[in-house]
């Protein structure tokens, strides 16, 4: 399904209307090519009544300024020191910026404005340095930003704060997002970069949980790119704050941002703070979601060809593994009480959700639920998967005097002389 497929983005649409996103964009994606593309994204997203806040970086632009006028900046992510030629720097950087982001949601036939919703005070003195111009969000004027939003425009909101005395600050623009998202009780805050995904030792990541984010920041912190960091810290916070759902993609990538969005499959990374992932019993109407979720494996003869009907029959042993209420997995254990075994059958992980860790969670679903049953023994059959039971999931080889006399009289009849893997509870 291509991202932008009606049927496909229909799906979500009820738990996204009316509700509010809030979308940072990096300097450097604005300048990008595929901008307009994004900023057409943002068009689909309001015509389908999801409020959006767009807060935007300028970085990349103070660091040209600053080589064309041949000034060395203070500090370029806002989190440094801001002396008074950065903040020059920084007000004329951000003003070309918000200009140019009015002048394309204009050009997509959104109405936008430039609020001052951003009430900031001085960072002051840190470890003995003074940070000068650099400042810190002190709150979020929600009731002019919500005004806005009620009447259909959209708040372009710069990486600039001022105070009840007029003064200007220098501010992260990633906690701008935080703070807009926090205030506004977004259901997602989306950030807009030049990198793919968040990454740790050089392998991305495409979905984890807030608290082992904040475990990897607090123990591996030097395994994130340096570009990366700002986005993983602030991402936790946010979910801490009440965010639920923050998203790291590319910008360069056209119809990123709707791939993220509408697909349960994503293009970026996804930090969670609820219960984003559910194991749960299938029901009657699952039967053809799981027929339709196997045929690949089926095809592959990874899987033992099964009927949708055989399915129906059999549903209360099968199990879906959800993520935003979207079947990616399944396993079912059948159960054979007089031998007090039961057969873990039909384990499968779509490809897109691969290597994360489904398929381990699935068959720790089914061994807890086994010992719940009562039973003493797990079997599975598999032709070619054999080495994950035994690898990942502690089976050994056994024979076909394992299997209950039922199951060993199937086994036989079938041909397809499956290795025998059990395991003891």
């Amino acid at each position: 399904m291509r991202p932008t497929d009606l049927r496909g983005i229909l799906q979500y649409v009820p738990q996204f209307r009316d509700r509010t996103f809030v979308i940072a964009v990096d300097g450097a994606v604005i300048t990008d090519d595929n901008f307009p593309n994004l900023l057409l994204d943002i068009a689909v997203l309001r015509s389908l009544n999801i409020h959006v806040v767009l807060v935007h970086g300028a970085a990349a632009q103070i660091e040209a300024l600053a080589r064309e006028q041949q000034i060395q900046p203070s500090n370029l992510d806002g989190d440094g020191v801001t002396d008074a030629a950065t903040l020059r720097l920084a007000l004329t950087a951000s003003n070309r910026l918000t200009h140019e982001i009015l002048e394309g949601l204009a050009a997509t036939d959104l109405r936008a404005a430039c609020p001052n919703a951003i009430v900031a005070y001085p960072a002051g003195i840190l470890h003995g340095v003074d940070r000068l111009y650099t400042g810190k969000v002190e709150r979020v004027d929600v009731q002019l930003l919500e005004t806005l939003i009620q009447h259909g425009i959209v708040p372009v909101v710069p990486p600039l704060g001022f105070d009840g005395e007029g003064h200007t600050y220098r501010l992260n623009s990633d906690s701008v997002a935080v703070a807009v998202a926090t205030a506004l009780k977004a259901v997602k805050l989306i950030f807009v970069t030049t990198r793919d995904a968040l990454e740790h030792n050089g392998k991305p990541i495409r979905h984890i949980m807030v608290a082992d984010l904040e475990q990897l920041l607090a123990q591996q912190p030097d395994g994130f790119p340096r570009e990366l960091l700002s986005k993983a810290r602030h991402a936790a916070a946010a979910c801490r704050a009440g965010v639920h759902r923050v998203h790291i993609i590319n910008g360069r990538i056209n119809e990123g941002l709707l791939a993220e969005v509408f697909s349960n499959e994503g293009v970026g990374t996804l930090v969670y703070a609820d219960e984003y992932q559910q194991i749960r019993r299938a029901l009657k109407k699952d039967a053809r979601t799981i027929y339709a979720l196997i045929q690949q494996a089926v095809a592959t003869e990874e899987l033992m060809r099964r009927t949708r009907a055989g399915i129906e029959r059999q549903i209360g042993d099968y199990y879906l593994f959800e993520i935003d209420r979207n079947p990616v997995a399944c396993v079912a254990l059948h159960p054979y009480p007089e031998e007090a075994k039961g057969e873990v059958a039909c384990l499968y992980v779509k490809p897109s959700h691969e290597n994360q860790g489904i398929g381990r969670k699935l068959l720790q679903f089914v061994e807890n639920r086994a010992r719940e049953m009562g039973l003493r023994t797990l079997f599975a059959l598999s032709t070619q998967t054999f080495m994950y039971f035994q690898t990942k999931a502690g089976f050994v080889e056994g024979s076909p005097e394992d299997l209950p006399p039922a199951r060993r009289e199937k086994y036989e009849q079938s041909g397809r002389r499956s290795k025998i893997l059990i395991k003891h509870l």
